[in-house]
């Protein structure tokens, strides 16, 4: 396949992967301890639950919003032309 006939370079593959590994960290610290019918947990409104998971998750989506917005550089193929 020509390389020319793809939407996304290799660094937006790298960005869009960093992105997405952001939004699973966020969506990890998001999640913890329940409380359910017989016991009460008060961990769930901790400031990583609250206000550090979300900031993180919105990055990560900002970031794969970066990564598909990237244009991709034509320095591979220069490289690539032959020679007059």
């Amino acid at each position: 396949m020509d390389k020319k006939n793809l939407a996304f370079g290799r660094m937006n593959f790298i960005l869009l992967a960093i992105g997405v590994f952001i939004v699973i960290v966020g969506l990890i610290l998001m999640s913890g301890g329940g409380s359910s019918d017989a016991a009460y947990d008060p961990s769930i409104f901790d400031a990583r639950h609250i206000k550090v998971a979300p900031v993180v998750t919105f990055i990560g989506f900002i970031s794969i919003i970066f990564a598909i917005m990237h244009k991709p550089s034509d320095k591979d193929d220069d490289s690539e032309k032959p020679a007059k």
